[in-house]
């Protein structure tokens, strides 16, 4: 027999429920914190829908202290992520949110994050009817004036149809670059990637009228290599005109025996406009 509830009262009762749950039901869509003196770390499940699920890594940092991003700059140390302890997983990437730069205390800059971060996942199961659960091997550091490594283990079950972090999933996705073309027209955007000789120019190009009075100064340019063990110089201002930034770098930092002839660079550029990744292959 099918009971029909009509839906005030079914709202009603809904309610009642949500206000009755224990904290532990509100709180099976996220693991645990795993608590460190300057930091914490979690892992955040959405709902899940199919093969393909979205999660999170949550950090919370104290006051002063930073973490790094994926290229971590003049100094300091990535996050290491090891999911292969996962059940029924078959891949897991992580989405980097665009980065901060920051002084790393002998001269030169770093890249990261303050505060708190989520970094997004794109979780393919290996089988869409059966459960999954992610476990994590996090390795990464925090520094304040000195670094201090970290080494956390997460766990967390995706079993919520709708996750109640559905919307903290949704904003941190909003947090990272969006995939662009050199040339492309925006707010912000990579108008030209140039090489003269051992230099690469970049020029941004600036809607001076979306950005607020003086923030066209808070435009940032991250330069990757092909493969994580190059480590170029972090790009400087080197040009300001209306509407137009050019930064530049040196084609230093290069493992051994790898040629920058033909070499594809990841260029990320963050500011008022938003946040935008290009891949470029040089000359």
């Amino acid at each position: 027999m099918t009971l029909m509830v009509p839906a005030r009262a079914a709202s009603l009762a809904l309610a009642t429920m949500a206000c009755l749950a224990p904290d532990g039901a509100r709180a099976q869509d996220v693991s645990p914190w795993i608590k460190d003196t300057y930091s914490s770390v979690r892992l955040i499940a959405g709902s899940r829908s199919g093969g393909v699920l979205l999660g999170g890594i949550g950090f919370q940092l104290q006051p002063g202290w930073k973490t790094y991003w994926r290229t971590p700059g003049d100094s300091g140390v990535p996050p290491r992520i090891d999911f292969s302890k996962s059940d029924n997983v078959e891949s897991v990437k992580i989405l980097w949110p665009a980065p901060t730069k920051f002084p790393d205390g002998a001269g030169g800059i770093s890249f990261g994050y303050k505060n708190q971060v989520t970094l997004p996942l794109r979780i393919i199961a290996k089988s869409p009817d059966k459960p999954v659960t992610l476990r994590a091997s996090i390795s990464y550091a925090v520094c304040e004036k000195l670094c201090i490594p970290v080494e956390a283990q997460a766990e967390l079950a995706f079993v919520s149809v709708a996750s109640t972090e559905d919307g903290a999933i949704s904003g941190a996705l909003d947090t990272v670059p969006k995939p662009a073309k050199v040339g492309d027209a925006g707010a912000l955007s990579i108008r030209d990637v140039r090489r003269e000789g051992n230099v690469v120019q970049v020029d941004v190009a600036v809607q001076d009228d979306k950005a607020p009075s003086g923030r066209d100064k808070d435009v940032q340019l991250f330069a990757e290599g092909p493969t994580p063990d190059w480590a170029l110089p972090v790009p400087k201002l080197v040009k300001r005109e209306p509407g137009v930034q050019r930064f530049a770098f040196e084609l230093d930092g290069l493992p051994p025996g790898a040629s920058a002839d033909g070499a594809t660079l990841k260029l990320t550029v963050a500011g008022p406009g938003g946040a935008y990744e290009v891949n470029a292959k040089l000359p």
